[in-house]
Order: C-alpha cells, then sequence, then structure tokens
C-alpha cells in the first residue's frame, strides 16, 4: 500500500522532479515493465521530453514474443513499453517518478491490479550502467523513506531484447477510452500523473 502525503511529496522533490538535465544529451532509451502495456503506454507517451514509447515484449527470446504466447506466462517475457527519451528535457530520475509513484505498483509481485502472472511483474530493463545505477539507488531510497509500507518487487536487469508488440496494442487506450478496462485501470493513472506533475505533462497529451 501507498503512503500518501508528505512522505510522497518529499521523496518525488528528492528524486528529481527538478533535477536540471543535461543541455548536451542523445537520446536515451529503457524499457519498463510495470503490467499491462495499455496504460503503462498512456502515461509515458504524455509525459514532454518522451519522443517514442511501444509496446512490446522484454525478456525472453523473440521466438515466444507474442501476445498469445507471453500470456501464458511462462515465455520469460514481460508486457513492457520501450521509452526513447531526450535527457536534456527530461531526467532517468523524473522518469522513475513516474514509473513508480504513478504507473503502477512497485509492490505487486507478478500481478498488477486485476492481472496476474509473471508477465505482467515490475521489471526495469536498463541500456545503460548509469541507468542501473539510479534505478537502484532510487529503489534503495523509496525503501528507507518508506514510501510504501510493502516491500518493492522491482527487478532491475539489463536489457537483452526488445520485441514490439502486435499493432492493435499500440496506443490501445488512446483508441479506445470507452473499453472498461482502461477506464477502470489506465484512465485514473493519467488524471494522477496530471494532479501530481503537471509540469510534466506534454500540452498535446491525450485528454480524457
Amino acid at each position: 500500500m501507498r503512503i500518501i502525503g508528505s512522505v510522497v511529496l518529499a521523496v518525488s522533490v528528492c528524486l528529481g522532479v527538478v533535477t536540471p538535465a543535461s543541455a548536451t544529451a542523445q537520446p536515451e532509451r529503457v524499457v519498463l515493465a510495470g503490467g499491462c502495456f495499455w496504460g503503462m503506454q498512456l502515461v509515458f507517451e504524455s509525459l514532454r521530453g518522451v519522443d517514442r514509447v511501444v509496446a512490446g515484449y522484454a525478456g525472453g527470446n523473440a521466438d515466444t514474443a507474442h501476445y498469445e504466447t507471453v500470456s501464458t506466462g511462462a515465455t520469460g517475457h514481460a508486457e513492457s513499453v520501450e521509452v526513447t527519451y531526450d535527457p536534456a528535457k527530461i531526467s532517468f530520475k523524473q522518469l522513475l517518478n513516474v514509473y513508480f509513484l504513478v504507473a503502477h505498483d512497485p509492490t505487486q509481485l507478478n500481478r498488477q491490479g486485476p492481472d496476474e502472472g509473471t508477465q505482467y511483474r515490475s521489471e526495469i530493463f536498463y541500456t545503460s550502467p548509469d541507468q542501473r545505477g539510479e534505478a537502484l539507488r532510487y529503489i534503495a531510497h523509496l525503501q528507507t523513506q518508506g514510501a510504501y509500507t510493502s516491500k518493492i518487487v522491482t527487478i532491475v536487469a539489463p536489457l537483452r531484447g526488445f520485441y514490439p508488440a502486435e499493432n492493435y496494442h499500440q496506443d490501445f487506450a488512446i483508441h479506445n477510452p470507452q473499453n472498461p478496462y482502461i477506464v477502470l485501470n489506465d484512465l485514473p493513472k493519467l488524471q494522477k500523473l496530471r494532479k501530481e506533475y503537471p509540469q510534466l505533462v506534454r500540452s498535446d497529451a491525450f485528454k480524457n
């Protein structure tokens, strides 16, 4: 369960909401897993400085990167989003703020909300040693500050491969805003993003 109030606010400020980004940085990418990729894509593509978000699969092999197969929970894949971002406009710590405090609950083991199975696990697939270090320090700080009453179970592992999901999964929430799953599970995340991090939300982000 998440603790709300001054503790979370302090963590957010400390861990990057106001962190200046490099003015000479090149685009970077990270792959994030945290439940169904529909909501994750909706949240991250709403952020300033994020150039592209693709729904897909990470953690398994190319030959099993298909929705029906991944849904068995036996492939090693997690439903994920590949986030390409400009660190001159948004820092990795700011992405971590959104990932941990808005996009999903990192204390749920092999599930997220109504979805159960290892394919819905919480995992950061890093693409550089710096990302790995920041992610581990961030998790340690959240635990020390008591941002959650339960243990964070997020895995931090190197990205071995990312495989885009089928076309009908891309921007699913935007194309299907009245879908009951989207209404109940994903649109509230976008509302929370707008409330807690308005300075990070793109002016052309999806309006619900």
